[in-house]
């Protein structure tokens, strides 16, 4: 899966979906990468609608090929979104790995030396029953430092802004930002 043109370097490995968590976890692992002078490797990791289970049962080829086209494309969007283009000042490496987000960044960041970013945003009690979490699988599984970066506190003024919009009730302007 690796390449053996980073074979020496320290690498940040994070994981990248576009939400605000990962966009936060980002750009810790690029602050991160600048300060120990790492390759950042930003990882997008996919499945085809339905599973792969689903897939193995009708597979269709060029659904697949545009499937990994839109997660490119949604790698490239989160790097546009969070740094205007990929930065300059950083060696960075995009990867797009089929399989669930938990396994793919435990197998990317498969080196000892690697520090592993991961967003680790609150989740309720449902969205933990129907998906695992994949901040816990990194953190259980990694073979290296895991990095899990909590949920901006303007997370939960987006959240409060988003649900009064939905629900059509004022919001208010004289209320300081937290």
């Amino acid at each position: 899966m690796e390449g053996m043109e980073d074979a020496g370097n320290h690498r940040v490995v994070v994981g990248v979906s576009g939400s605000l968590g990962s966009l936060t976890a980002l750009h810790h692992a690029a602050a991160e990468a600048r300060r120990t002078g790492a390759v950042l490797v930003t990882v997008l990791a996919w499945e085809p609608p339905g599973g792969e289970f689903a897939y193995r049962r009708s597979p269709c080829p060029p659904l697949l090929r545009e499937w990994q086209d839109r997660a490119r494309r949604q790698l490239v969007d989160s790097l546009e979104s969070a740094f205007g283009g990929l930065p300059a000042d950083l060696a960075v490496r995009a990867l797009v790995v089929r399989g669930p987000a938990g396994w793919a960044l435990t197998h990317v960041a498969d080196r000892p030396d690697d520090v592993l970013v991961v967003g680790a945003g609150r989740r309720g009690r449902l969205r933990r029953l129907l998906t695992p979490s994949v901040a816990r699988h990194c953190l259980v599984h990694a073979g290296c430092p895991v990095l899990a970066v909590p949920r901006s506190p303007l997370h939960e003024v987006l959240e409060d802004v988003h649900r009064r919009n939905a629900w059509r009730l004022p919001l208010h302007a004289a209320a300081p930002l937290r």
